[in-house]
């Protein structure tokens, strides 16, 4: 059997009260006494149960996270930052994924409060009034992740998505694309989707193309089958295109797979740009030109903050903007004369 904590007691002589006081507020007991117990600890190899130690301290040096997708390339190099960071400041991570399911968001953020998690990341997902009422239940602090709340004062960090679509777009309208479409996420989707879709239709507007392009679009949810039939719809209707700016870089693969299977060659007959900058979009043929996402960097600096707000109530900034960048691979070229 595992020691308990009522072997070190005995075996060092003392209460179990002074057992959990040398674990948790070890200045409070003389150093006599401490040392006898901390000897205890080390001879029964000891290992304090955790759930129990966060029951007492109201602390379990525990996060949880909240990702949408778990299978989406792009949470891969948000958590990698988000472990590095929590390790680095002496946390674990509680990492659940939720479908975009409103059921699942409810159960895991009940699961949270019971576990005592001391604060929250949740990623890549609008923010309802009932989940804005579990994290007011739950009361801890929380960071929004690659996505932010216009209707409540949460504190996120992201990329300026409109400003990023906006680049991408006018990348493409350098090389002199006149005939662009659009393929993004499903509307309404009040952070990404729509934010992308805005910097398409500013850049198509500041280049005079918005009345012929903008009603070039079709949309899909979050997946590369849907991508794939999106832009087979989006080419049906509008065969004249010469340029696709994609809302992430899986949708991007979708469009390249599906004109390739069509016999249109990318990039020498229609021009494709992605959005994150995922590690595949490098693998891919022709590799993906993209807007590069500081994946990485948005986990370990929502860490960071996170850990500011547990440790001092430290909150800076509400909206925390990281910077993007334009990547130009081989699957944009010049528009053909």
């Amino acid at each position: 059997m595992k020691p308990t904590i009522r072997d070190v007691a005995k075996l060092c002589n003392v209460s179990i009260s002074t057992v959990s006081r040398v674990m948790n507020a070890p200045e409070t007991v003389v150093e006599s006494k401490r040392n006898r117990v901390l000897e205890a600890i080390r001879s029964l190899n000891y290992q304090p149960n955790a759930f129990a130690r966060s029951l007492i301290s109201k602390k379990s040096d525990t996060l949880g996270v909240l990702i949408p997708d778990i299978q989406n390339p792009y949470y891969g190099g948000v958590i990698r930052g988000m472990e590095d960071a929590a390790k680095q400041l002496g946390y674990s991570l509680l990492i659940c994924n939720t479908d975009r399911d409103e059921k699942r968001v409810i159960s895991y953020l009940d699961s949270f409060i019971q576990k005592h998690v001391d604060g929250l990341l949740f990623a890549s997902d609008y923010v309802n009034d009932k989940y804005y009422k579990a994290m007011q239940t739950y009361g801890g602090p929380v960071i929004l992740v690659s996505t932010e709340s216009p209707e409540y004062s949460l504190p996120s960090i992201m990329v300026n998505e409109e400003q990023a679509a906006y680049d991408a777009v006018k990348h493409l309208i350098q090389y002199g694309h006149r005939n662009i479409g659009f393929l993004g996420f499903t509307l309404p989707d009040p952070i990404s989707g729509q934010r992308r879709y805005n910097g398409f239709i500013r850049a198509l507007r500041e280049a005079g193309l918005e009345q012929r392009c903008s009603h070039q679009v079709e949309y899909a949810t979050h997946w590369f089958e849907e991508a794939y039939d999106a832009t087979a719809r989006l080419f049906d209707k509008h065969p004249h295109l010469t340029a696709v700016f994609a809302c992430s870089d899986e949708f991007a693969m979708g469009a390249v797979s599906c004109l390739n299977d069509c016999g249109i060659k990318v990039p020498d007959q229609v021009s494709i740009i992605g959005f994150d900058n995922v590690r595949m979009s490098w693998m891919t043929i022709p590799r993906l030109s993209t807007i590069a996402q500081p994946m990485y960097q948005i986990g370990f600096r929502s860490v960071e903050r996170l850990h500011a707000q547990i440790a001092n109530g430290e909150r800076s900034d509400l909206r925390e903007l990281l910077p993007h960048q334009l990547i130009v691979r081989d699957s944009t070229a010049p528009a053909m004369e």
